[in-house]
């Protein structure tokens, strides 16, 4: 390895995604984790209003996801959960609900639960202890980012020049940064536990043909975490639990969080499945103070993918040293620039699958409305799951006990995403102008419409100005400004510019807009046309499964060169403004 390799750069990086075509695009960015860099803030508990957050919604967030022990539909998501969510350097919301014990077993022939007697059920606290299941998949990656940092370990090096035996198959050419990003082209899973030993299972990883040639499809992996704990174990001489411990828990004060939790923590952990054939690859009973993925178990509990236990506070302080910029207090475990590759988008010729260096990004289906081009954060199959949004400094931890007694009792990520909906609303908007904007809601299935009273642009040069803030799910959910000569019937799109500070404008020919704003106001104009009776109205339309945080508009004003033929500043102006789904909020 030469110094030249040593302590990779984004910099760095970036010319050499260049020389590999193209592969990466590493854009600028208002905000992130490298720019937290001096920012070496500690946690500790606080009040909603302390986290700057609005305390109604989180409120809110704890009701919902009570109502999701209740049958949802047919059964109970989880049996328990906690909850955590903060912002900055404040935990505003720490919450166990539900039970973390409580089945001993399922029968498949009623399909219910068989619970423990009441005196034996344990409900959850704060610092119950989680199997965090494929959540674990963070620390490998942080490892292997961190021997990026000490030029052990080259991004763009093949995974076969660490480990000879894995070249084998047609994997020759399968590089470190294709685990990381699930670009490697292996097939989702293998059955590891079905080998007798050890020697065998690494067998049948060095046998196995990718399904696709590397870097072509973006295919979730666990063998891609998997193979990656062989590299940092063989380059380093250290197994993978006791790196974790040295480079990562250990520094950061982490004494929740191992592989393998002791029989003395069992009291403290939240139980998972009742695992028998033909749900469970293995016949194994209820899983309560051990790993519940096969393949760790398999792997004596310490895996790439899966196998590490913790608890919400802990995954708390994880979040906030990789929005520090990879440090927590005084302690460093990662340079601003790692970090800052965790959080860029590798995986841009993949819409939809935008991936880090270990993190997945812009995830609405468990990010919710807190999912963003920034937004990381990672599920477990468990019940589990992360989100760090650097845009607006918040972080979210859910984790639930989903698979007790058994994991056909839930489907989808409903919990998380309601979760994370009501933490992103609880995050402000302040109104550009005055005391309150006009908010669309983050109603899914909805079209939201504020329609202005009919105004005579017959003379040429009328133009609207307003204030803008949007942030919706890409592609499914779209703000329209449409505009009506007869009195509604039909309505068309209305060309308009926006400019956000500092930026420069951008054409909107559609009239319309998806995606993400950079969550800033931006300056709208628009041309109207002519007419004798010109109703303009913005509409709001959402799809039946995500949302985003949604859409503001602010200062609505109308004018031609002969006067002001709309202004909400004037009361009786806005008092003509017709709202179906929106509201005058102040945040």
């Amino acid at each position: 390895m030469t110094d030249s390799t040593r302590g990779l750069t984004r910099r760095q990086l970036g010319r050499r995604a260049l020389a590999l075509g193209g592969a990466l695009t590493l854009a600028p960015l208002p905000t992130g984790p490298a720019a937290a860099a001096s920012d070496r803030r500690t946690l500790r508990p606080g009040t909603p209003e302390q986290a700057g957050l609005l305390p109604a919604h989180l409120r809110q967030l704890v009701t919902d996801a009570e109502a999701f022990l209740a049958p949802s539909p047919t059964h109970p998501w989880y049996a328990g959960a906690v909850l955590l969510a903060g912002r900055g350097g404040t935990v505003a919301l720490h919450r166990p609900i539900g039970m973390a014990v409580r089945y001993a077993a399922y029968d498949e022939k009623t399909d219910t639960g068989v619970e423990f007697p009441a005196d034996e059920q344990i409900p959850m606290t704060e610092d119950t202890v989680f199997d965090l299941a494929s959540v674990s998949k963070l620390f490998t990656s942080m490892l292997a980012v961190q021997q990026i940092e000490r030029g052990t370990l080259e991004l763009e090096a093949t995974v076969a020049s660490y480990l000879p035996e894995f070249g084998a198959a047609g994997k020759q050419d399968m590089t470190i940064r294709q685990l990381l990003t699930h670009t490697s082209g292996f097939r989702a899973w293998l059955p590891l536990y079905s080998a007798p030993t050890y020697e065998e299972k690494l067998r049948l990883i060095w046998n196995e043909a990718p399904l696709h040639p590397p870097g072509t499809r973006y295919l979730y992996s666990d063998l891609n975490l998997i193979s990656l704990q062989l590299v940092l174990e063989r380059i380093t001489g250290r197994t993978l639990d006791v790196l974790l411990r040295e480079d990562i828990t250990g520094p950061l004060g982490m004494r929740g969080t191992r592989y393998n939790p002791p029989a003395s923590w069992k009291p403290r952990i939240a139980a998972t499945e009742d695992a028998r054939r033909p749900w469970s690859g293995l016949d194994r009973g209820l899983v309560w103070g051990e790993v519940h993925d096969e393949n760790a178990f398999g792997l004596g509990g310490v895996a790439g993918h899966a196998g590490v236990f913790s608890c919400a506070w802990d995954l708390a302080v994880l979040g906030r040293t990789l929005l520090n910029g990879g440090v927590y207090g005084r302690t460093r475990v990662l340079q601003p620039e790692s970090v800052e590759l965790m959080f860029t988008d590798f995986n841009t010729d993949f819409p939809g699958d935008e991936h880090g260096l270990g993190f997945e990004l812009y995830q609405h289906w468990y990010m919710g409305a807190m999912a963003t081009p920034r937004t990381a954060g990672h599920t477990g199959f468990t019940g589990t799951s992360l989100v760090l949004d650097p845009t607006t400094d918040s972080f979210l931890v859910v984790l639930g006990n989903s698979v007790h007694p058994v994991r056909s009792w839930r489907s989808g990520s409903a919990p998380r995403v309601a979760a994370a909906n009501h933490l992103a609303r609880a995050v402000p908007v302040r109104p550009r102008h005055g005391r309150t904007a006009w908010f669309s809601g983050m109603a899914n299935s909805t079209d939201a419409t504020l329609t202005l009273p009919a105004l005579d642009t017959s003379a040429e040069g009328a133009r609207l100005h307003c204030s803008l803030w949007w942030d919706t799910e890409p592609q499914a959910d779209t703000l329209v400004l449409e505009a009506s000569t007869d009195g509604g019937g039909d309505w068309q799109p209305v060309p308009f510019t926006t400019v956000r500070p500092g930026g420069a404008p951008q054409e909107r020919p559609t009239g319309s807009l998806t995606g993400w704003s950079g969550r800033v106001w931006h300056r709208l104009t628009a041309e109207l046309p002519a007419a004798r009776r010109l109703t303009l109205r913005w509409r709001y339309a959402t799809d039946q499964r995500y949302v985003g945080r949604g859409a503001y508009v602010d200062g609505l004003r109308v004018h031609h060169p002969a006067g002001v033929l709309f202004d909400e500043a004037r009361p009786a102006d806005a008092a003509r403004i017709t709202a179906s789904g929106w509201t005058a909020s102040a945040d």
